[in-house]
C-alpha cells in the first residue's frame, strides 16, 4: 500500500515537471500604420486661389 501511495505522489508531483514546452515563444510582429499626408491636396487650393486672383485681377 505504501508503494502505491509513493507512486501516486511521484507521479502527481513529476506532472508539474512537464507543463509547458521547452521552445522559446514565437512573438507576432507589431503592425506599424503610418498616416500619409496627401501632397496634392496641399498644393490644389493654393492653385485654385491663385487662379481666381488672377480672374478677378484681368477684370
Amino acid at each position: 500500500m505504501k508503494k502505491i501511495a509513493l507512486a501516486a505522489a511521484l507521479s502527481v508531483a513529476a506532472t508539474g515537471a512537464f507543463a509547458g514546452n521547452v521552445a522559446a515563444p514565437v512573438m507576432e510582429p507589431a503592425v506599424i500604420v503610418e498616416e500619409t499626408s496627401s501632397s496634392s491636396g496641399g498644393i490644389i487650393v493654393p492653385l485654385l486661389l491663385l487662379a481666381v486672383i488672377a480672374v478677378v485681377a484681368a477684370d
